[in-house]
């Protein structure tokens, strides 16, 4: 599997990763517009779920430009097991209720997304130390993400101030993510339905401009994080 360290700019810009990619003139879009990563829904229940044969067509096509991140819900090992090996993923995204122990069975190519709504709810991180990073998503009742409703900003920065590397997502849009990077400070930025015309149809224009918005407040500011990228 190619080295996710060898993807991206320079360790001062913001990650940025366009998840729900089902086409690949998208995933061309994003790679061209500066994105780290794309996301690959496995999720069946998912509109924006792909199939092995599309998700190998689309990592072939931008492989070595962006990191390739699949994407599962509560699948069972051996089905995870295999479109890592087939498709040749980079990192492995759960967005289910998997457990710590089935994690870290994947060592450090993990990121696990959390649905937070309370600030006790980020006692979960510390359990999933083996993650190469959280993703923090928007908490909606019996919807496992993809929603397009607004996380909690002001948990994810606790979260950051608390030495998390934060992956922020839910309802992130061209519109909104300086407003965000510049109150929560993450690592990274993730979006999907932020940059669509419809769902699993990206809106080119849309990538741009959310990539160039969420790395405008570290360049005008000249913030620095003190994680590297993947």
């Amino acid at each position: 599997m190619s080295s996710v360290c060898s993807v991206g700019t320079t360790v001062d810009d913001m990650f940025v990763k366009i998840c729900g990619i089902t086409r690949i003139e998208d995933a061309i879009a994003a790679a061209d517009a500066g994105a780290d990563a794309i996301g690959l829904n496995f999720y069946p229940e998912s509109k924006r779920c792909v199939t092995l044969q599309r998700a190998r067509a689309i990592a072939t096509a931008v492989r070595g430009r962006v990191a390739l991140v699949g994407l599962f819900v509560n699948a069972p090992f051996e089905a995870v097991d295999r479109m890592d090996r087939m498709v040749e993923l980079d990192l492995l995204q759960f967005h289910g209720d998997e457990t710590p122990a089935f994690c870290a069975r994947w060592g450090g190519r993990v990121i696990r997304a959390l649905r937070i709504a309370a600030e006790s709810d980020l006692a979960q991180i510390a359990a999933y130390d083996s993650a190469h990073c959280v993703m923090l998503d928007a908490a909606v009742p019996g919807v496992y993400g993809g929603t397009g409703v607004t996380g909690e900003w002001a948990l994810a920065r606790k979260a950051v101030e608390a030495g998390g590397k934060i992956i922020l997502a839910g309802g992130l849009t061209p519109e909104n993510v300086a407003a965000a990077v510049e109150a929560v400070m993450p690592f990274g930025v993730d979006t999907s339905s932020g940059v669509e015309r419809a769902p699993g149809i990206k809106d080119h224009a849309r990538i741009a401009a959310f990539i160039s918005a969420a790395r405008s407040i570290r360049n005008d500011k000249g913030h620095s994080r003190g994680d590297q990228r993947p």
